[in-house]
C-alpha cells in the first residue's frame, strides 16, 4: 500500500519562491519520489514529516535492521549537490552520518538525531556560540575533497557582480559599507583556503544525539578559509551588544587571525547584499549593523 505523504504548505511555498516553476514541480512530485525511496531502501514511516526551507525530511525505520533514520529529499543545486560528499568525508565526526545516497536525485538517508535537542533551544546564546565555534574548529580541520566547489571561485564571482549592485544602493552610508566589504574581500581573496566548510552552521543546524552532545546538519559545503564560517553564528539571534564578544570568542576558538577573520566575515555581508539587491529586495538591517560592529 502506498503511504500517505503530504507536502507541508510552507515547504511548497518556499520551493515556489526560491525555485519558481521548478520548485513547484518538485513539490508536486515529492509524494511519489518519497514513496519510491521508501520502497527502494526498505523504509517505513515513523513519524510526522519535517521540513527546512527547501527539503522534506521524513522520520523512517530501516526495516532490514530496525535502524531509525531520516529520509531527506531536496532539489539539487550548487549548494546541495556537495552535501553527501561533505557528510561522507566527515563520516559522522562532528556531523550527522550519511547512510545512503542517490546521486541522480540527491536524496539521502541520514542517521536520526534528536529534533527536540536543537541548539536554538539553548537560552544562553554565548554557550550556543561556543558550541558552534568548537564544532567549526573540528569540522574545518578536514581538507576539502578536490571536487568540492571553491570559495576562490565564489569570491571572484561576488566581486564581478559588485559594481552593478553598488549602483542600486541609494543610501550613501549603506553604499560605503558594501564597498568597504568588497575592499576587505580583495585583501584576502588571494588566500581563499582549502578546508572543508559547512557554510551555514547556525543554531538551528546543530542537533543533539545519543552518540555526541552536538552534531552539525544540513551543510552547504565548499572548500575555503575557516573564517568564512563565522557569519551565521554572529548573525543568528542577533544582538548588537554581543557582536564583538561573539567575534572574539569564535576567532579565538578557531585560532584565526583577526584581520583575516574580519575580512572574510565582511565578505559574507557582501554575498548577502549581492543576493538581496539582485532579487530586488532591501538590505537586511541586522546584516548592516553587524558589519558596522566589525569594521
Amino acid at each position: 500500500m502506498t503511504p500517505d505523504i503530504s507536502v507541508p504548505e510552507q515547504l511548497a511555498a518556499t520551493l515556489g519562491m526560491f525555485y519558481e516553476e521548478k520548485g513547484l514541480a518538485f513539490a508536486a512530485a515529492l509524494p511519489d519520489l518519497a514513496a519510491g525511496f521508501l520502497d527502494r531502501w526498505d523504509l517505513r514511516l515513523d513519524g510526522h514529516p519535517m521540513h527546512g526551507m527547501c527539503a522534506l525530511v521524513l522520520p523512517v525505520i530501516r526495516t532490514t535492521d530496525a535502524t531509525p533514520a531520516v529520509l531527506k529529499l531536496q532539489i539539487l543545486d550548487d549548494e546541495s549537490e556537495g552535501e553527501p560528499l561533505a557528510l561522507r568525508t566527515w563520516d559522522g565526526d562532528g556531523a550527522v552520518r550519511l547512510l545512503s545516497h542517490d546521486a541522480v536525485t540527491g536524496t539521502m538517508l541520514l542517521e536520526r538525531l534528536d529534533p527536540a535537542r536543537m541548539l536554538s533551544h539553548e537560552p544562553d546564546t554565548r554557550a550556543a556560540v561556543l558550541v558552534i565555534a568548537h564544532l567549526l574548529a573540528h569540522l574545518t580541520a578536514t581538507p576539502a575533497p578536490p571536487t568540492m566547489r571553491r570559495l576562490a571561485d565564489i569570491a571572484a564571482n561576488m566581486l564581478d557582480r559588485t559594481p552593478p549592485v553598488l549602483a542600486r544602493i541609494p543610501d550613501p552610508a549603506d553604499h560605503r559599507l558594501i564597498a568597504d566589504c568588497a575592499a576587505a574581500l580583495r585583501e584576502v581573496i588571494d588566500a581563499p583556503g582549502d578546508r572543508l566548510l559547512h557554510w551555514d552552521l547556525h543554531f538551528d543546524n546543530v542537533l543533539g544525539a545519543d552518540r555526541a552532545p552536538w552534531l552539525a546538519i544540513d551543510p552547504k559545503p565548499l572548500a575555503g578559509h575557516p573564517a568564512f564560517e563565522l557569519w551565521p553564528a554572529l548573525n543568528n539571534r542577533f544582538d548588537p551588544a554581543e557582536a564583538r564578544w561573539r567575534f572574539d570568542a569564535m576567532t579565538a576558538t578557531l585560532g584565526l587571525d583577526r584581520e583575516q577573520a574580519r575580512a572574510w566575515t565582511l565578505a559574507r555581508l557582501l554575498q548577502n547584499a549581492v543576493w538581496e539587491i539582485e532579487e530586488g529586495r532591501s538590505l537586511d538591517p541586522d546584516d548592516l549593523e553587524l558589519a558596522r560592529r566589525l569594521r
